[in-house]
């Protein structure tokens, strides 16, 4: 049986009451509940200026104010961003181990399982975003190392090969180009006052061609931490500095996607998680924008990135009975270079660089991922009565600056014995047990050093580093991290045969 129209009307009036206060804010998003004139801040009729209205109008006004409530800055950064996410898929090949049909028929009677390998084309995935109208695609560098066809899809399912124009592993990102017309552009914005706690949206595409349209997905959490050094467990490969932490939820196939704040705007490229199962665990990060988009000017302008050097290398201070390092001191100044010019000494401790405290060194080469050629930073020297400003230089890559590493370095496989023998932290790498005078003074290794990544990717054992050098083309810029004092540091050099 039909209510009455009264009844009617104090339902809805009823509903209003409910919830109307929630969609009340004004425009800076503080809560009010009405004001004077019978409307609230936020410039919507209060409940009781509606008690007048008719019932249709009643529940229109609450369908429009119910709609205003759910339309939030998420939403808003969404509607803003999505159109420019994109998903690139690869294809590479790589060597599969195949078994050998002799072995499954006589179960390894004779020996170990002999297999072989073959060559496989294998299709992955990965993230991306546009940054201008031209077809200009960042993405991680891992998403596309080594892939012979990049396919880019976008939100409204249009594909365009893409063209890798450069890629930087150090830093994990990549350039792509495609030619479409009527690009949408993702808003680019900036790092330096982010928060702690602010809302952020992560995009991606975690499913691929599993979900049937091309849209990406968003999760929403806040900044969790900023300038973090991810040093990575065994079985992860990539050391990431100065890093965005968030809890928004990224899954493998985010990678190169935006992070984004509550404005719209990308603050960072999603890089990796912490995770035990592959899925994501709330520990995620994030290349700050700022980082990218330098190396991506370096890429289209130059072909390559434009490393600032200063020429010393850091190492941390003793290891508390916690295994903890609290502060860097100087271990090594390049004849010649910024640092030595500036009358820095080796040992002398270094508490601040540009107003950064430095707790490790890699605070200090996250500082110079971020820097240019002609750059000025300022370090401050415990005890000094001002700090010492030097001017960054392109990294030198000369000939005779050129070393070669193996002929000059003995290195073994990490074990637990020796772990525990000499308080090592790491639960691999190759463990430095000889080196020559002047690779010494060149690198600045030392017995007892335990060399865990090459640019930035992670290493088990000796064996995996001599196969990783052996492959990297003479005259190309190397990094070193290794563990020391149960801290970590880094040392880059150019490689010569």
């Amino acid at each position: 049986m039909d209510r009455p129209p009264i009844l009617r009307t104090l339902g809805a009036t009823f509903l209003l009451l409910l919830f109307g206060p929630v969609a009340c804010t004004d425009a800076e998003g503080r809560g009010g509940l009405g004001s004077a004139d019978g409307r609230t801040a936020a410039g919507v009729e209060s409940p009781s200026s509606l008690l007048a209205a008719t019932p249709g109008e009643a529940l229109d006004q609450a369908g429009q104010d119910l709609r205003q409530s759910r339309e939030t800055a998420v939403v808003r950064a969404a509607e803003r961003v999505s159109p420019s996410v994109v998903t690139v898929n690869v294809i590479r090949t790589r060597q599969v181990r195949v078994r050998d049909p002799f072995d499954d028929f006589f179960g390894g009677f004779f020996g170990p399982p002999r297999g072989r390998t073959q060559a496989q084309r294998v299709p992955s995935l990965g993230s991306g975003f546009i940054v201008d109208a031209d077809g200009t695609i960042l993405t991680n560098d891992h998403v596309v190392r080594g892939a012979e066809r990049i396919l880019v899809t976008l939100p409204d399912g249009r594909d365009a090969e893409a063209e890798l124009v450069g890629a930087d592993e150090a830093t994990d990102v990549a350039v792509l180009r495609i030619d479409l017309p009527d690009l949408p552009v993702a808003p680019l914005g900036v790092t330096h006052d982010l928060m702690i706690g602010e809302w952020v949206v992560a995009f991606g595409n975690p499913f691929g061609n599993l979900i049937s349209n091309p849209e990406p997905t968003a999760t929403v959490g806040v900044v969790s931490a900023l300038g973090r050094h991810v040093v990575p467990a065994e079985e992860d490969r990539g050391f990431y500095l100065g890093m965005i932490q968030t809890d928004a939820a990224i899954n493998p196939g985010n990678s190169g996607g935006p992070l984004v704040n509550a404005l719209g705007e990308v603050v960072g490229m999603n890089a990796s998680i912490f995770s035990r199962g592959g899925g994501s665990e709330g520990v995620g990060f994030a290349i700050p924008i700022e980082r990218v988009l330098r190396i991506t000017d370096d890429l289209l302008e130059y072909g390559q990135v434009r490393r600032a050097w200063v020429g010393l290398d850091v190492e941390p201070e003793e290891a508390d009975a916690f295994g903890r390092t609290r502060g860097v001191r100087i271990s090594r100044i390049s004849e010649g270079s910024p640092a030595y010019q500036a009358n820095l000494e080796v040992g002398d401790r270094l508490t601040m660089a540009n107003d950064r405290r430095l707790a490790s060194p890699l605070d200090l080469e996250a500082l110079l991922l971020d820097l240019r050629a002609g750059d000025e930073i300022a370090l401050h020297v415990e005890g000094a009565a001002a700090p010492h400003r030097i001017r960054a230089q392109e990294f030198p890559s000369l000939p005779a600056e050129r070393v070669t590493v193996l002929q000059d370095l003995e290195v073994v496989t990490l074990t637990p014995a020796a772990r525990d023998e000499r308080g090592v932290g790491s639960e691999a790498g190759a463990l430095v047990t000889g080196i020559s005078s002047e690779l010494q003074r060149i690198l600045g290794l030392r017995e007892g050093d335990v060399i865990i990544a090459i640019n930035r990717q992670r290493i088990g054992s000796a064996e995996e580093l001599a196969d990783l050098v052996s492959r990297i083309p003479s005259g190309s810029r190397v990094q070193f991290i290794f563990e020391r004092n149960r801290g970590f540091s880094s040392t880059t050099f150019v490689l010569g045969r």
